[in-house]
């Protein structure tokens, strides 16, 4: 969040081409993040699955903050498509 108020409040200095690039690198980064808590998940489900020495609640954290995170993306992602669909409506 605090990328994205740094880039509204530069976004006098940016030229079209910076503000696209800069909105495409924020995506990239939170959709990484978002991976990234599924791999480690499913890399401490694997460990427990297969009798590692790995703590049970270690394992539910992480599959919650990677649930939790993959909802909130697909809640955004929903969001940015009503959003454009109602621009899309809107008569010129």
């Amino acid at each position: 969040m605090q990328q994205l108020n740094k880039g509204i409040e530069g976004s006098n200095q940016r030229t079209p081409f910076e503000a696209q690039k800069s909105f495409a690198n924020t995506l990239k980064d939170a959709l990484d993040k978002v991976n990234n808590y599924q791999v480690q998940s499913d890399a401490l489900t694997n460990k427990l699955v297969q009798g590692e020495d790995v703590e049970l609640h270690e394992v539910m954290i992480a599959a919650q903050k990677a649930s939790i995170t993959l909802n909130a993306t697909v809640e955004i992602r929903n969001k940015a498509i009503e959003a454009y669909q109602e621009i899309m409506r809107m008569t010129v």
